[in-house]
Order: C-alpha cells, then structure tokens, then sequence
C-alpha cells in the first residue's frame, strides 16, 4: 500500500468474527495513516492490526519501521465514543492522535514483530526483507 509493504493481521471476537463492512471500511482508510510517513532509508515495511472490540468499537492500527530499528504506529478508531468517535458505527474510522500503541491484545502481533525483524533484518549480516515479510504469527488466541 502506496510502496509500504504491510503484513495483515485481524483480532476478532470467539463468538463475533470480524465483519466485511469493517473490514472494507478500515482498508478504506488506512492510506490515511500512511500519508506522511517519512522515507528514511528503511525498508517501507510494517504491519496492521484491525481489531474488533467486544463492544462497539474496531481499531485499526499502522506500525511501520523507521530509523532501521525503531516502529511508528498510526491508529484509527470506530464506533468508540472514548476516543472521540462521532458515533457507535464500527465502519466510521477516524485518526486517534493519542499515544496509545496498542492495548494488551494488539501487543502480541507487536512482539512477534519485534522478534521478526531482529531475526530477518538487524541480526545477519545482509538484511533478509522477503523472510521478514513471510514471518507472521501464527493464527489463535493472543490471550495466551
């Protein structure tokens, strides 16, 4: 997505998978979050994380590396009036400017990010981007 090379990663509900209109909705907005991310020589390379809460609300979250080992994120929110969402509608996604990089739940794509960049990128000697991007963590819980 506009030269970014982004891994998807969806976190749903047990008894409520994540709906095609949230879905269609979050990726509608996510060239949003990238569109002043500045090119520093990194690999254009990151993630996404489209969560559906247990309430009203969906988060749509942009982590892109920058400065070879450091990750930015951008955040999207719907339908969660704590975030100053317009309304409880989970397909009206609007930029979160708070310094949240993700709750407890997102936090486990985020470590297996870290983990994967270090082994593809920082860690031998000639930078592996393919095996980076082809890293991902495995589907199930991320309670555990």
């Amino acid at each position: 997505m506009d030269g970014r090379q982004l891994k998807r990663y969806h976190i749903d509900q047990p008894d409520r998978p994540l709906e095609p209109e949230v879905e269609k909705a979050a990726y509608d907005h996510l060239p949003m979050l990238l569109v002043d991310i500045v090119d520093d020589g990194t690999p254009a390379a990151g993630w996404v994380v489209l969560h559906r809460g247990a309430d009203t609300g969906a988060y749509l979250l942009a982590y892109t590396w920058v400065w070879d080992n450091a990750v930015e994120v951008r955040v999207a929110a719907a339908g969660q009036p704590a975030l100053n969402c317009p309304d409880d509608d989970p397909t009206h996604f609007v930029e979160v400017r708070r310094p949240a990089v993700g709750c407890v739940w997102e936090l486990a794509v985020l470590e297996h990010e870290r983990a994967a960049w270090v082994h593809h990128m920082l860690a031998p000697d000639k930078p592996d981007l393919a095996g980076y991007l082809d890293d991902t963590r495995a589907e199930g819980s991320v309670g555990h």
